[in-house]
C-alpha cells in the first residue's frame, strides 16, 4: 500500500484507535477526527460524547497524533435524523446506523478529509475493502462475530476507494490485545450499543419528544381486545417488551400456548390497531419473502437475479435466497420463511463474503 496522508474517524473506542495505531505504524501520516453529531440534550446523562471525546484525545497523545474535533451536527439532524423520524411517523422501524455511514461518516467526513489534503480515511469498522479489476468490493470483516458490512452496503465506489478498514482482518480479541500492549487508555472500554442521540435513555422517552401519540387497541390474531397501545411510532415488529399485556393469556387451546410470551406481529395503519400473536413462531412472524426499494449497489448497478444470501437485521445469519431485480427495487424470496421481517430495516445482499449492496425493506410478502 502506497504510503499517505489518512484522516482516522476517533469515536473514543478501542477499534478506532487500533486503526490509527496501525496506520501509523504502516508509516503513514495520520491525522485523527473526532466527529460530533448530536447536540440536542447532550448534557452527559445519556449521550457519552464529551467522555468519547476525552478518551479520543488520551488515545491521540499515546499513538502521537493530532486531533481535530468536528461538529457534523447540523448535517446530521437534516441528513439522518430528519429521515429517522419520517420512517417512525409512517409506521416503519429506520436504521439511522445505516444512513449515517452513507451520509455522515462516508460523506460530511470524507468531504472534510479530503479538504485537509487526505487521500485516504479510515474508521474501526469490522469490514473489508477489496480492490478487483479496477472495481472496489466491501468484504465482510474476518470476525464473524463483530461484521460490520450490513451497516455499509450503501458505500458507493467513490467512497470505497477512499476508505481503509484497518481492524477488518483481525478478530476482537487481538484489537484489544493490542490496545492493552502499546498502553491504549480506552484498552478495556465497553464496546459502545446503539445511536448516541438515544444513548441509554429509554427509547420510548425520547421518541415522545417528537412524536405524537394516537393511542389505539391492542389486538391479538382473533380480533380480541387485549389492551391499548399509545401510538403504533412507538412499537416494532417482533418486539416483546412493553406491550403492557403480560398478565394476558391465551384460554385457547391451539398450541397448548397459555403461558407463550406476546410479540408484535403488525400494524394496521388504517384502523389505528397493534396486532399481536402469542408464541415466538407464530406464522405472522415467519414471512418467506420480501419487497424492497430505495436500492443501493456497491458496484453500481444491481447484481444479476439469481440464488445469493441475504440478512434483513444485524447479527442475523446468512439466509439463502432468490434474489429478483425489479425496476424500483427487488424481492427476495427465501429457502426458509424468516422471521419478523421489518418495514423500514435493511435488506442486504450477500455472495460469499463479498456485500452486494441492499435497499430499506418495503414490505413482507407471502410470495414474490
Amino acid at each position: 500500500m502506497r504510503l499517505s496522508r489518512v484522516v482516522v474517524g476517533l469515536s473514543g473506542g478501542v477499534d478506532s484507535a487500533v486503526s490509527a495505531w496501525l496506520l501509523k505504524q504502516q508509516g503513514h501520516e495520520v491525522i485523527g477526527i473526532f466527529m460530533k453529531n448530536w447536540e440536542d440534550d447532550d448534557d452527559g446523562a445519556y449521550c457519552s460524547s464529551n467522555v468519547d471525546f476525552v478518551d479520543a484525545a488520551a488515545v491521540a497523545d499515546v499513538i502521537g497524533i493530532e486531533l481535530e474535533h468536528v461538529n457534523f451536527a447540523a448535517e446530521y439532524k437534516d441528513r439522518v435524523f430528519a429521515e429517522f423520524l419520517r420512517e417512525y411517523r409512517a409506521g416503519r422501524t429506520p436504521n439511522p446506523d445505516v444512513l449515517c455511514n452513507a451520509e455522515i461518516k462516508f460523506k460530511a467526513f470524507l468531504d472534510h478529509a479530503l479538504r485537509l489534503g487526505a487521500e485516504r480515511i479510515a474508521t474501526g469498522h469490522y469490514a473489508r475493502v477489496r480492490s478487483r479489476s479496477g472495481a472496489f468490493e466491501l468484504l465482510k470483516g474476518l470476525d464473524p462475530a463483530k461484521d460490520q458490512s450490513y451497516f455499509l452496503h450503501r458505500l458507493d465506489q467513490a467512497q470505497l476507494s477512499r476508505t481503509l478498514f484497518p481492524v477488518g482482518e483481525l478478530k476482537k480479541t487481538e484489537v484489544r490485545r493490542i490496545a492493552a500492549e502499546i498502553g491504549l487508555p480506552n484498552a478495556k472500554k465497553k464496546d459502545s450499543t446503539g445511536i448516541c442521540f438515544i444513548g441509554e435513555r429509554p427509547f420510548r422517552e425520547f421518541l415522545n419528544r417528537y412524536l405524537s401519540q394516537e393511542p389505539g387497541p391492542i389486538e391479538d390474531d382473533r380480533g380480541r381486545v387485549l389492551g391499548r397501545h399509545v401510538g403504533l411510532s412507538f412499537y416494532t415488529l417482533g418486539q416483546r417488551q412493553g406491550l403492557g399485556i403480560g398478565g394476558v393469556k391465551d384460554r385457547g387451546t391451539r398450541g397448548g400456548s397459555a403461558h407463550a410470551p406476546w410479540f408484535v406481529a403488525r400494524k394496521d395503519l388504517a384502523r389505528n390497531v397493534l396486532r399481536v400473536v402469542q408464541g415466538h413462531d407464530h406464522p405472522w412472524l415467519l414471512s418467506p419473502a420480501l419487497e424492497a426499494d430505495d436500492v443501493a449497489w456497491v458496484a453500481g448497478t444491481a447484481p444479476a437475479s439469481g440464488r445469493y444470501a441475504a440478512k434483513t437485521r444485524y447479527r442475523q445469519s446468512d439466509a439463502a435466497c432468490r434474489f429478483e431485480a425489479r425496476d424500483a427495487g427487488f424481492a427476495l424470496a427465501f429457502d426458509e420463511p424468516q422471521w419478523a421481517i421489518t418495514p423500514g430495516q435493511s435488506a442486504v445482499l450477500y455472495d460469499g463474503d463479498v456485500c452486494l449492496g441492499g435497499g430499506v425493506i418495503a414490505a413482507a410478502r407471502d410470495r414474490v
